[in-house]
């Protein structure tokens, strides 16, 4: 016997009356707050995958209403085969599968399911993150050893070799 989880008044809040972020929960999306770094980062993607995802004459509290009742409001579990289908063919299986942070905050890693140019767009937010965050490391580090060090941004490596550089002055 598979159990889904209970309706709460919440689920139709959400469906209905969603607050901001709630809006594209549909595609799978979860976010907390919406002032956090990651949020500013992801966005982009999430409305590129709603543009993609919703058919001009749905709407999302359809689309809301499926991911409910056919999906259980769940990336992996189905409470109802048929609603389950409806929303996987009219959002066209676009889906957010998960976003995370892996060895530091700026190691985005981002996994959908969607066409390749949305791939393409995650791959590029997530390289374009880990690169700023990474080159703020570097720059925090120089200003360390040289507060007047003169910055380039724009490549990790020649930080890289700055910050080398000045380790080595130092010896």
């Amino acid at each position: 016997m598979v159990h889904t989880r209970n309706l709460e008044w919440s689920d139709f809040r959400y469906i209905f009356f969603p607050k901001k972020l709630e809006k594209y929960g549909y595609l799978g999306i979860t976010f907390y707050k919406e002032d956090s770094p990651y949020f500013k980062a992801i966005y982009p993607l999430v409305l590129a995958m709603d543009y993609e995802a919703k058919p001009k004459w749905c709407p999302r509290w359809f689309l809301r209403f499926l991911h409910v009742f056919g999906n259980d409001k769940s990336i992996v579990r189905v409470r109802n085969l048929k609603l389950s289908n409806l929303h996987t063919r009219l959002t066209k299986g676009i889906q957010f599968w998960d976003w995370k942070t892996k060895w530091a905050d700026y190691d985005l890693r981002i996994s959908i399911n969607g066409p390749e140019h949305l791939q393409n767009l995650a791959d590029d937010i997530e390289r374009g993150y880990s690169s700023r965050g990474r080159q703020k490391e570097l720059v925090g580090q120089i200003k360390k050893l040289d507060p007047n060090a003169r910055i380039i941004w724009g490549s990790v490596e020649r930080l890289e070799e700055q910050l080398e550089e000045l380790e080595n002055l130092d010896k």
